[in-house]
């Protein structure tokens, strides 16, 4: 029993107990022990509540409440529980509260939000800190959202509340009044009308759809010469599983950031990333194949898949995502895993076809050769691709990538050949800056023995990144394994939107707009009680990394890096080529840059990438 006997160790509430108490060992039924968040007196019953809350229960204090909201969103995608949870305070801490929680949204991520709210006594009354919750969360938490406002609700709300953000991969989220917070708890409400008695059971999914489906499935990609297959977060923990498939069909594999590591990017058959930030080859594998399966997937970029008219099954756990992205003949609802097994044997023994494999193989061997070739470029000063590469040699077996948006990403997509028994992730359909570093740190709360990687631009860390590295050193200490690599992508400037800009609209980088301050990154590090170590020569790259691989407390790496390199998308088109070009002739402040670095890179990823 804890220190004032509320709750015992199995769950069960005892005298005393408040309606927070309620929530919190409810939640615990779901699987919910973490809780990221940031106090305020709109939460003092729930945090008081978790302050007497036995066992696993705690709460993790990051240093903003958006912050919050990606931790609970990363803390699923990292395997540290079924359910996110974030708890924050009234007004403006639920108004902050809301950018990470689409990113659960958009990424189809589980996550409970918990926010304080005004007493119910005050409400109505124009007090500090009311906000209409309800109507802010509407959108983002449209799945399930309710306000709290009796102790017999605690059963059914938490409930439901766990049971749809499960079901539908969503956002919930429960408005919850001060003084609700404090009343005594009713663990079990009347037998009688409008009281409701709920189940904390998660419930069953649909896992294999039926063999009919299936049969048609298998017909249809079994005449395929040239099949691809194209995977997503669905397949997480389905490895086996693709790599079966795809050898039986004989198909080379492209994967959307956010399935990245269901995977190992070092075979020949996997041509990595597909998108605007993707490889060239996965971008001939869509163009030239005759056969499409998709598997766990949602990427977006319309012009990347095959052009229509490509006998296409896709699989997906959810129906609303069949066949939103491409006109697909079979569509198959169902858990990837088990799905793909069946579809296995739906297929049979036959003998793939090995041509295409070995067009696949040879256009990814090029296409890395090419990328390895572009990273031994020189650059002023340093090339940043070649600190990914670089990286790419030395990544562990069981590292874990927290990656932001921006150009670090393109990086990460291009040099970092990943493989299953690492862990990584990013801001899929949000793309908002300002995820990486609380993604770092929920991944290292969900496996602490793990080493730690975060690949962050200098606008994302000026964002919430360097206030966030006071979240690690307030933590760090207790990880089994302190390694807490931080990579600061420093070209002081949003290079990704400047490039975005050039490309899309032909006009030159804006003065006022990109360019962001130069910060000593490394020397906040060491006043951390970190290790901060600055690169601003080549010869410095493999020292930096081995040197933060092997430390015994994280490491900020603050790269100097050449803000004129270019992120050509692997189907540069000669609308992007005329546009670029155009805010030269504009009077880009970096043309001299764009020249410099642009014509060598759009050669070597254009031309060098075929092979020989």
């Amino acid at each position: 029993m804890n220190a004032e006997g509320h709750v015992s160790e199995d769950g069960k509430l005892r005298r005393g107990a408040t309606v927070a108490d309620h929530v919190v060992a409810r939640l615990a039924a779901w699987g919910v022990h973490d809780y990221f968040g940031y106090p305020g007196d709109g939460i003092n019953g729930m945090t008081s509540a978790l302050q007497r809350a036995p066992g696993r229960a705690r709460f993790i204090q990051v240093r903003h409440e958006e912050t919050a909201g990606f931790a609970a969103c990363a803390h699923v995608k990292y395997g540290g529980g079924p359910i996110g949870c974030a708890l924050v305070t009234s007004g403006p801490g639920g108004v902050h509260l809301l950018n990470g929680l689409y990113d659960a949204k958009l990424d189809r991520q589980p996550v409970v939000a918990l926010v304080g709210h005004t007493a119910l006594t005050a409400e109505g009354g124009s007090y500090y800190q009311e906000v209409d919750l309800l109507a802010l969360y509407r959108d983002v938490a449209g799945a399930y959202l309710a306000k709290l406002d009796d102790p017999s609700q605690v059963g059914h709300l938490v409930d439901r509340a766990c049971r749809t953000a499960l079901a539908r991969r969503t956002v919930t989220a429960l408005i919850l009044p001060l003084d609700v917070q404090d009343k005594p708890a009713l663990p079990q409400p009347p037998l009688a009308h409008g009281y409701f008695h709920t189940s904390a059971a998660p419930s069953s999914l649909v896992t294999v759809p039926p063999a009919a489906e299936i049969s048609r499935a298998a017909d249809l990609l079994r005449g395929g010469e040239r099949v691809a297959m194209l995977v997503g977060q669905g397949t997480l923990g389905a490895t086996d599983e693709v790599r079966r498939i795809a050898d039986r069909l004989g198909a080379g594999v492209a994967t959307a950031l956010l399935g990245f590591t269901a995977v190992d990017h070092r075979e020949p058959w996997v041509t990595g990333a597909i998108g605007l930030l993707g490889t060239r080859p996965s971008w001939e594998l869509m163009r030239d194949c005759d056969r499409l399966l998709i598997v766990g997937s949602n990427m977006p970029y319309s012009e990347f898949y095959p052009k229509p008219g490509v006998p296409a099954v896709q699989i997906d756990i959810d129906p609303a995502q069949l066949g939103l992205r491409y006109p697909t003949q079979v569509n198959l609802t169902g858990d990837a895993a088990p799905t793909l097994r069946a579809l296995l044997e739906h297929l049979g023994p036959g003998d793939p076809p090995t041509a295409w494999r070995r067009t696949v193989a040879a256009n990814t061997t090029a296409w890395h050769d090419a990328q390895e070739r572009i990273a031994g470029q020189s650059a002023n000063p340093v090339n940043p691709q070649a600190v990914f590469a670089a990286l790419n040699r030395r990544l562990p077996d069981d590292a874990m990538l927290a990656v932001d948006c921006g150009t670090a990403t393109a990086w990460y997509a291009r040099h970092l050949r990943v493989r299953p028994t690492m862990l990584a992730s990013l801001s899929g359909l949000l793309l908002s800056m300002g995820g990486g570093m609380p993604y770092g740190i929920s991944a290292k709360f969900a496996h602490p023995d793990r080493p730690l990687i975060a690949l962050i631009g200098d606008g994302a860390m000026q964002m919430n990144g360097v206030n966030e590295l006071v979240t690690v050193a307030k933590y760090w200490r207790q990880w089994a394994d302190p390694r807490f690599v931080v990579l600061v992508v420093n070209n002081r400037d949003l290079a990704f939107v400047s490039w975005e800009q050039r490309s899309g609209e032909g006009t030159p980088s804006y003065a006022e707009s990109q360019p962001v301050p130069d910060v000593a990154y490394h020397e906040w590090a060491r006043i951390l009680g970190f290790d901060g170590i600055l690169v601003e020569r080549p010869d410095q790259i493999a020292d930096a990394w081995d040197r933060a691989l092997s430390a015994d407390r994280p490491t900020v790496i603050n790269a100097i890096v050449d803000a004129a390199e270019l992120m050509v998308p692997p189907h540069f088109t000669y609308e992007q080529a005329r546009n670029t070009a155009a805010a030269v002739l504009r009077g880009d402040a970096d043309w001299a840059g764009i020249i410099r670095r642009g014509m060598p890179t759009m050669a070597r990823t254009l031309l060098g990438s075929r092979p020989s």
